[in-house]
């Protein structure tokens, strides 16, 4: 079944387009001309159409336009652009050069969105919040790329990992890995399955192939499916139909501009390439390429997930640098607890030294190359057929529980698309390779076992700590150090060639365990490797019903998904192994499917004055029981102006393949996937005790030794009921209320758009980890010695993250406004800001985190002016974010606030179609990070120049 569903997938690309090549070119008018402003300004980007035809195209950066069509006059243009009123031109003589000038209006009158509702409809008359850029908002937007230019939207938050890996997100719960928010590329989930995280724009389009995104806040699952929770993107491309011509682009930039000499600024340079063509409004080709290279943001944090008075509480002078038990937050291999006893029995917390990131990561040097190429039959005028193939290579660096190294990661997709005005018929399937890709802890963890062994490497230390306190018994810090050089000597050196050697070995050793923990005795030094392979298919369709029901707008649709995973022994496993051999590679490939549908119904009232919307979806999993996601939602317009909504949403969320599946092997602690049979011969639903409790207990132990000056056995059995038994169960589905209020509206003789939601969601079965603790020996239920002394030696414990059902409600509220003011033409003034709080039942027993991981305000001010003299542009933008707490099993920790000021000034030179770009993200160069763990961002000033031409066409007689 699963080998026909690939050949299945294989061939139905082929067998759709076999007619292409038979496709008969037949004779066309051409009518070309040039759109200006009022003011006589080239007007690029406007969309001209033949009213009541599929025959359309764009004008280049002069305002020139030209399309083929085999209609014959008179007709009528239809033109349109955002900011200006929408006109109707009609046409007698098509060989005559045509000059048509547009009025400007206010930007989002008469706007047009697709994914609120998965069909056509006016912005204004959304059902639910939605956000949109456009073609001119972006070439206007002063970040250093358009995806940056996201997170200036309203009730959007970014986060950059990276040059080249940015997530964002809406209304709270934000991590860096988002499983919440769905992130389409014309319709194509762009998620890679095993990294468990969608790609940011590492395999989407290049800035020249943008047509719009549209952005859709909050849960979207009653028309999208279980990963839209916390809402879903689109990412809209030209159709090479519409915009053709060739269009490039370089830019030129350059970051770390922070002050240490030799190790800034660092150059970073980034090319474009579209082409598309179109033979006799029939068939057409799209090549879209881009190459992306330079230095990424370096992740250099020193603050410490384990300072005093956590770490060894009864010796205030073992504090910042002389703390033996540190824990940086960019430094790995040094989080795990070893308890030592010195010979004057003081009880004391040590960590091994571990290395810090900047010494595994190297030069921190990316590249992205990707590219994409499309080809499209129109069948007849309405129906039109496509095939497009898309590819990335990425490097760059990511954070789950652990930092990855990602290095020539690839994701190629193949789509099949049949479209018409009232059906869409979608194929496509996802192929991930993780190519050189390594885990920075494992990492770390090998080099220090490699070189020594966690329990002889205590032993020199605890020596060389008695013989330090004989010589200097007044300098405990001292002491410290001499022991840690004593246990230390003979490591491997970043900068060395030792080093070098030893690091390049373990990235490439597909085995993060270490003999004896690991099976093979040949296995001396571990390993660290990211080897993964994935296949993602889906199959959807949408039918809109006009044709056949005429009371009512009806919507339905389907879809199924299935994602196959390659076992790689250390993320992803073979379980129908014994326990004891599920870390080797290969074996039976994981499948995990699910199937769907919807159905949607609009109806007006009143005039048109009143639109209700009701939705229904089933989505069924092969691991879980069907659940329903119902959605109802009213609109309600007033004077043709003033736009009122309230919206419900019943949603679930089926956990995604890495809170299902997963088996990561990452020395210290397993981390494993909820569904049931992983924890077969584990124990940790029934025999587990919350880690939190196992250290916390550790470090009351080690005081009451200390102060009381008890024996370690008695010092236990005091403080045994600081442990706490978990009561952890298989994972169900994550299920959430949604409510929502709204209201859009132009006034102020269309100058002044308003646009406000408020939101209140409420979550029952919260999906995120839980560390706990299993004694190898023994029960938890019965804290006789030996197991109080099994919680204080990790040899004698097994520790696991497990994916697991917060049993506490979650609820979160907030609201974001955005304001836009247009006048003397040209000239925008538009801000927007967002307020987020999270709720949380704490009269629970409950050990999950939920990790809102949102600031409770963030704001964008945006002041700018497309013209302010003939061809030239400018554009400001200010943002600002409130300080917040920052959780994640990475670790906790406090992320300040920051503010940020873009700008760009853009010169146009429409007799080259041409234009440039100068300016700059952060240009105050302002040090900030966005997550506990990431990487320290600065300033990043560019150059562009774009060329953005159209072809010219030869008039038939």
């Amino acid at each position: 079944m699963n080998k026909q569903l690939r050949y299945f997938f294989a061939f139905l690309p082929f067998l759709l387009l076999s007619g292409l090549l038979h496709a008969q070119l037949n004779g066309s008018y051409i009518i070309d001309g040039r759109i200006t402003d009022d003011q006589g300004n080239y007007l690029p980007g406007a969309t001209v159409v033949i009213k009541g035809t599929s025959f359309a195209a764009q004008t280049d950066s002069s305002g020139r336009f030209s399309l083929t069509a085999n209609v014959k006059p008179p007709f009528k243009l239809s033109i349109r652009l955002i900011g200006y009123q929408a006109q109707d031109f009609e046409v007698r003589n098509p060989n005559n050069k045509l000059s048509i000038q547009l009025s400007t209006q206010s930007l989002l009158v008469n706007e047009v969105v697709v994914s609120a509702s998965r069909q056509q409809e006016k912005l204004l008359r959304s059902p639910v919040a939605i956000e949109k850029l456009d073609m001119r908002a972006l070439k206007e937007t002063p970040a250093a790329t358009f995806y940056d230019a996201i997170g200036n939207l309203k009730n959007v938050q970014m986060t950059t990992a990276g040059l080249t890996f940015k997530v964002f997100n809406t209304r709270g719960f934000n991590v860096p890995n988002n499983f919440r928010f769905m992130q389409l590329v014309d319709g194509v989930d762009n998620q890679a399955a095993t990294l468990g995280v969608p790609l940011g724009n590492a395999i989407g389009p290049s800035e020249l192939d943008i047509q719009s995104i549209e952005i859709t806040p909050g849960a979207s699952s009653a028309l999208y499916g279980m990963n839209a929770i916390n809402g879903m993107s689109n990412l809209i491309t030209k159709n090479p139909f519409v915009y053709q011509g060739l269009a490039v682009s370089q830019k030129v930039a350059f970051n770390h501009f922070d002050g240490k000499g030799s190790d800034g600024p660092k150059p970073i340079t980034e090319t474009n390439f579209r082409f598309a063509k179109a033979w006799n409004d029939k068939i057409a080709i799209k090549i879209d390429f881009s190459y992306l290279q330079g230095t990424d943001w370096y992740a250099d944090n020193r603050s410490d997930f384990n300072p005093q008075p956590i770490s060894n509480p009864d010796f205030p002078e073992l504090s910042g640098v002389n703390n033996p038990a540190n824990d940086a937050w960019n430094k790995y291999g040094d989080n795990s607890n070893i308890q030592i006893i010195d010979k004057n029995n003081r009880a004391f917390n040590i960590h091994r030294t571990g290395y810090w990131e900047k010494d595994l990561a190297g030069n921190y040097h990316v590249k992205n190359i990707k590219g994409d190429v499309a080809l499209h039959y129109k069948i007849t005028p309405k129906i039109e057929v496509s095939y497009a193939y898309r590819a990335g290579d990425m490097d760059g660096f990511f954070q789950r529980g652990n930092r990855i190294g990602l290095r020539d990661v690839i994701v190629q997709n193949h789509k099949i698309e049949l479209t018409h005005p009232d059906f869409t018929i979608r194929a496509y399937v996802s192929l991930e390779n993780t190519g050189n890709s390594y885990n920075m802890n494992p990492l770390a963890d090998n080099l220090e076992k490699s070189f020594k062994p966690d329990a002889q490497w205590k032993s020199d230390y605890l020596k060389a700590l008695n013989n330090a306190e004989d010589q200097n018994p007044n300098d405990l810090a001292a002491a410290h150090r001499a022991a840690r050089a004593a246990a230390d000597a003979g490591r491997f050196v970043p900068g060395t060639a030792a080093f070098n050697r030893q690091v390049n070995l373990i990235q490439h050793v597909n085995d993060w365990d270490i003999y004896p923990t690991s099976k093979n005795p040949l296995d001396t030094t571990g390993g660290a490797a990211l080897y993964q392979k994935s296949h993602f298919y889906h199959a959807e369709g949408i039918w809109n019903l006009r044709q056949y029901v005429k009371f009512a707008d009806i919507l339905v649709g389907a879809d199924y998904r299935t994602f196959e995973i390659y076992p790689d022994g250390n993320n992803f496993v073979d379980f129908s192994r014994p326990l004891a051999n599920r870390n080797q590679p290969g074996g039976k490939n994981i499948w995990y499917g699910k199937y769907g549908g919807f159905a949607q119904i609009s109806k007006t009232f009143l005039g048109d004055a009143l639109k209700l919307t009701g939705s229904l979806r089933y989505d069924k999993s092969q691991q879980f029981a069907g659940k329903v996601n119902p959605r109802l939602a009213a609109v309600y317009t007033i004077n043709e102006k003033h736009n009122i909504r309230v919206s419900w949403q019943n949603g679930f969320r089926f956990p995604s393949l890495f809170e299902a599946y997963s088996f990561v092997n990452n020395g210290q602690v397993r981390r494993v996937g909820g569904l049931p049979f992983i924890e077969k011969g584990l124990g940790y639903y029934e025999n587990a005790i919350y880690t939190s409790t196992a250290d916390a207990f550790t470090t009351a132990v080690n005081r009451s030794i200390n102060n009381e000056h008890l024996s370690k056995p008695d010092a236990a059995v005091k403080n045994q009921g600081i442990l706490k038994q978990s009561h952890l169960g298989p994972i169900k589905p994550e299920q959430i209320q949604a409510y929502e209020v709204g209201y859009k509206s132009v006034v102020a003789d269309n100058r002044l758009f308003i646009d406000f939601d408020g939101y209140y969601s409420r979550y029952k079965n919260f999906i995120g980890q839980v560390d706990v603790t299993v004694p190898k020996t023994g029960s938890v239920t019965h804290l006789d010695s030996s197991l109080l002394a099994a919680m204080q030696d990790k040899s004698q414990q097994d520790r696991y993250r497990v994916w697991a059902n917060s049993t506490s409600t979650v609820s979160n509220y907030g609201f974001a406004l955005a304001l836009t003011y247009e006048f003397d033409k040209s000239w925008t003034l538009s801000g927007n800001v967002n307020y987020n709080k999270l709720v949380q039942d704490k009269t629970k027993d409950d050990a999950l985190i939920p990790g809102f991981n949102t600031p409770e305000y963030f704001t964008n001010v945006s002041f700018g002016n497309r013209a302010i003299v003939p061809n030239l542009g400018f554009n400001v933008v200010w943002h600002w974010q409130k300080s917040f707490y920052w959780q994640n099993l990475f670790g906790n920790g406090n992320v300040p606030a920051y503010n940020t000021f873009d700008a760009q000034v853009t010169y146009r030179l429409p007799h080259i179609s041409s234009s440039i770009k100068i300016g700059g993200s952060n240009i105050l160069n302002a040090a900030y990070f966005q997550y506990v763990g990431g990487p320290t961002i600065r300033g990043l000033y560019y150059a562009t120049i774009t060329y953005d031409g159209m072809f010219k066409k030869k008039k038939k007689d």
